[in-house]
C-alpha cells in the first residue's frame, strides 16, 4: 500500500512539473506564434487597390448647411465605379456613411451600426433622420468585403446642423 502511495504521489508531481514546464514554453513573450494567439489585436485583411486620383465626396448637403429631417444625402465618386457589396471588381466599391464618428481601422471591415451606415446595394443617395443639432458626416468607400481600399477613399468631413 505504501508503495502505491509513493508511485501515485510521484506520478502526480511529475505531471504537475510537466504542465508547469509546458505553460512556460507557450508564454507570449518567449514565442512569437504564441503571442499571436494571445493578441487582442485583430489581424488586418488584404485590401483592394484604389485607382490613382480617385475620390469620394458629398454632392449634398453643403458644408455648414442647416437642414431639416429627413436629411437628403447624395454621394459623389470620381475615378472608380460604385457596385453592390458582393461584386468583386477592380477599382470599385460601395459607399459607407460615417455619422459623428472617427474613421475605422483601415485593415478591417467597416462596422455596421448607427454610426457606420452601409450602402451595399450600390446606392448613391439616401434620406436619414438625425436628431436636432450639429453633426459630422464623412464618406468611406469599401470593397466587396466592406474593407477600405488601399489607399482609402474617404471624403473630407462635412459638418451640418439639423433644425
Amino acid at each position: 500500500m505504501t508503495l502505491r502511495i509513493i508511485v501515485f504521489s510521484s506520478t502526480i508531481l511529475f505531471l504537475a512539473a510537466c504542465a508547469e514546464e509546458s505553460a512556460e514554453q507557450t508564454t507570449p513573450s518567449e514565442q512569437p506564434e504564441a503571442a499571436a494567439r494571445y493578441s487582442a489585436e485583430p489581424a488586418a485583411l488584404p485590401r483592394s487597390a484604389s485607382a490613382d486620383g480617385a475620390s469620394v465626396f458629398f454632392i449634398t448637403p453643403a458644408i455648414g448647411e442647416t437642414v431639416s429631417n429627413p436629411v437628403k444625402i447624395e454621394f459623389g465618386i470620381s475615378g472608380m465605379d460604385v457596385v453592390k457589396a458582393s461584386i468583386k471588381q477592380p477599382h470599385s466599391g460601395h459607399h459607407h456613411l460615417l455619422i459623428d464618428t472617427d474613421l475605422p481601422d483601415e485593415g478591417l471591415p467597416i462596422p455596421a451600426d448607427e454610426h457606420h451606415i452601409h450602402f451595399g446595394d450600390g446606392s448613391t443617395m439616401t434620406e436619414i433622420a438625425l436628431p436636432p443639432g450639429e453633426h459630422t458626416l464623412q464618406m468611406l468607400l469599401g470593397d466587396h468585403l466592406h474593407i477600405p481600399h488601399d489607399p482609402p477613399l474617404v471624403s473630407e468631413p462635412l459638418t451640418i446642423t439639423v433644425k
